[in-house]
């Protein structure tokens, strides 16, 4: 499912009302964002392919023309591009073919970029809050501008991420989401509430 798929328009529209809720108590701002993926990762396809058409030109060469190499040659070229379409159709076997490591990486700078790129360290009091849901690595990554996060403890976040995810794994990512900006909404009241002239600077769901 894509990202504009993932969430119904009902399920949208609460989304945006549970963020216009915390911000109405403090001068922070929240953004959740809904990605498709972080990167395509091509060497997962690359080297998947390459691993099942070796097995399969190995396997049929050995089975119908006696080891010969010519046959496999032309058994593996003919095999790969099919393999590496069927790894970029099937994400879930796509997926296995990544380690871990990379895909964390990956989803951390997709949410520096769209940090970055969606001016949330541009906020007047440096209190910006990132919510990134990817859904191909089924991840999800929170970045707090430094004024945020010199006023929270470092380990904040991880209950924030583990909500996120428990939600989605049971089924109901909307109201996990909603809880998690609940929660980023509370602790930037404590730590900075809502000025007399304070404006919404960003937008409150981005579907990327």
């Amino acid at each position: 499912m894509s990202a504009k798929e993932f969430f119904t328009p009902a399920e949208q529209a609460r989304i945006e009302a549970a963020v216009r809720e915390a911000e109405s108590r403090t001068s922070g701002e929240i953004v959740p964002m809904l990605v498709d993926d972080s990167y395509d990762y091509p060497r997962s396809e690359i080297l998947g392919a390459g691993l099942f058409a070796l097995a399969t030109a190995t396997s049929l060469s050995w089975a119908f023309f006696g080891e010969s190499l010519w046959h496999f040659l032309w058994l593996f070229a003919l095999s790969y591009f099919p393999f590496k379409l069927l790894i970029r159709k099937l994400p879930n076997l796509k997926r296995r073919l990544i380690h871990p490591a990379e895909i964390s990486e990956e989803v951390k700078e997709r949410a520096i970029v769209a940090f970055l790129e969606n001016g949330l360290h541009h906020t007047r009091d440096e209190t910006g809050i990132l919510i990134l849901l990817s859904l191909f690595e089924r991840r999800v990554y929170v970045l707090a501008d430094r004024g945020i996060n010199n006023a929270v403890a470092h380990d904040t976040w991880d209950g924030v991420v583990d909500t996120i995810t428990r939600g989605m794994l049971q089924g109901d990512a909307c109201s996990a989401l909603c809880s998690a900006i609940e929660t980023c909404g509370q602790l930037l009241q404590e730590n900075f509430p809502v000025k007399t002239d304070d404006t919404d600077e960003l937008p409150n769901l981005i579907i990327d």
